[in-house]
């Protein structure tokens, strides 16, 4: 991993590269994510965590998963994936199912009208994906994205192409 000679030297502040790296990527994602979900509410009345969730839902077997590993997989605390499973479950976009295995366990599963909301979300999503991210960034520029994110994230936490869908969800 490399280190600049004043973060070596000086673990109190950061230099202005770093600032600029750190804070950058911080606003990108506030307005990547923010554009995103404005998008998703407005035109299909879900939010960005929901459309993630119904995706996740949609690649698993049979179109089920965990609670547990359904909060791990979308970053959403335990809590907060219960309160947004709860907002899908009354909008019957999910379902809850008891575990057979484990009496305390859990599985949310995509309902048919889950799949159509995220169906008829999906190209304005990746339509806003394009526009306020991709499409500002040249073929090299995303690689060496790439490249970073495989730096800093743990192996279990990056998506390679293999993992998407055939349109790219």
């Amino acid at each position: 991993m490399a280190t600049s000679p004043t973060s070596a030297l000086d673990a109190s502040r950061l230099d202005s590269r770093e600032l600029l790296a750190w804070r950058g990527m911080l606003r990108a994602h506030a307005a990547v994510t923010k554009a995103l979900d404005g998008e998703l509410l407005s035109e299909h009345g879900i939010s960005l965590s929901s459309y993630e969730v119904l995706l996740k839902l949609n690649e698993a077997d049979g179109a089920r998963m965990r609670m547990s590993e359904l909060a791990e997989s979308v970053v959403l605390s335990r809590s907060g994936l219960t309160r947004l499973v709860d907002r899908l479950e009354r909008d019957r976009l999910l379902e809850r199912c008891s575990c057979p295995s484990d009496a305390r366990g859990s599985f949310a599963m995509l309902t048919g009208a889950g799949r159509d909301r995220l169906a008829a979300a999906r190209d304005t999503h990746l339509a806003g994906v394009r526009r306020v991210f991709l499409s500002r960034l040249s073929p090299g520029e995303l690689d060496a994205l790439g490249d970073v994110w495989q730096q800093i994230l743990p192996e279990s936490q990056i998506d390679d192409a293999s993992c998407c869908s055939a349109d790219g969800s």
